[in-house]
C-alpha cells in the first residue's frame, strides 16, 4: 500500500504548530510520512546571542522528537532576511526538498501574511508546484498563523478564508504542550500568541464544523 507522503513548510520553527500542529499529530497516528522543512534559521554570524541560538536548535529537536517526523530539512536562510535571498536561490533549495519528497499533501504559510519571511516564502514555494514539473503535488493548503494571518491589511485579496477543516479535538492538549517548547514565542494574554489566544482560535475554528477543536485551511489546488 503507497503511505501518504505530506510535506509541512515553516519559513520560521514555531509556525508548522501554530498552523497546523493538531493536523500534524492526527496524520502521524494515521501513519502518514510527514516531513518538515524549516526555511529559516538564527545564527551568531547574522547577531544573533550564542545561548539564544543553542537554546532554539535545543526547542527544535524536541518539537521534531514529539512529532515524530521522517525527515527535517533546513535551508538555514537568514531569518527576517529573506527578501533578500535572490529568488532562483530560494525557489531551487526548496524545490530540491520537495524533490527529494515527492509528497501529495504540501502545507505552506498564507500568502497574505504580514510578515515578509512568510510572504516570500508563500511565492517561492508555489512556484515549486507546478503540476507538468512536480505531477506527485495532489493538494496544496495553506495554514494560518496567529499574529500574522490576522493582521493582513483589511483588503478583499487578503482575506484568509479557510474551506478545509480538520478536526483536533483529540490532539489540542499536546498542540499545546509543543507549543510551549517554544519558550520566547510565548506571549502573554491577551496577545495572539498567548496560549489563551490559541485555545480561543481553536474553539472557534472547531465550532465551525460541531467539533470542540479545530484547524483550517485554504485549500489552493487538489488533484484528483
Amino acid at each position: 500500500m503507497n503511505i501518504l507522503k505530506i510535506l509541512v513548510i515553516s519559513p520560521h520553527p514555531d509556525d508548522e504548530t501554530l498552523g497546523c500542529g493538531g493536523t500534524i499529530l492526527k496524520y502521524k497516528s494515521l501513519g502518514y510520512k510527514i516531513y518538515w522543512l524549516i526555511i529559516t534559521n538564527i545564527d551568531i554570524k547574522n547577531g544573533w546571542d550564542e545561548e539564544i541560538v543553542y537554546n532554539r536548535q535545543e526547542e527544535i529537536k524536541a518539537v521534531e522528537k514529539i512529532y515524530k517526523f521522517d525527515r527535517t530539512f533546513k535551508l538555514d536562510f537568514p531569518t527576517t532576511k529573506l527578501n533578500e535571498i535572490p529568488s532562483k536561490e530560494l525557489i531551487e533549495s526548496i524545490s530540491n526538498v520537495i524533490f527529494k519528497i515527492e509528497p501529495e499533501i504540501i502545507y505552506m504559510p498564507n500568502r497574505s501574511d504580514v510578515h515578509l519571511d512568510h510572504e516570500v516564502a508563500f511565492k517561492a514555494i508555489y512556484n515549486c508546484t507546478k503540476n507538468f514539473r512536480y505531477p506527485f503535488i495532489k493538494k496544496m493548503l495553506m495554514y494560518e498563523t496567529l499574529s500574522e494571518t490576522e493582521f493582513a491589511p483589511a483588503l478583499p485579496e487578503n482575506v484568509f478564508i479557510p474551506n478545509v477543516f480538520v478536526d483536533i479535538t483529540d490532539y489540542f492538549n499536546k498542540k499545546i504542550e509543543i507549543m510551549k517548547i517554544y519558550v520566547s514565542e510565548i506571549m502573554k494574554s491577551p496577545l495572539p500568541r498567548s496560549l489563551e489566544s490559541i485555545e480561543s482560535l481553536a474553539k472557534y475554528r472547531g465550532s465551525c464544523i460541531g467539533k470542540r477543536y479545530a484547524e483550517a485551511f485554504m485549500l489552493l489546488k487538489e488533484i484528483i
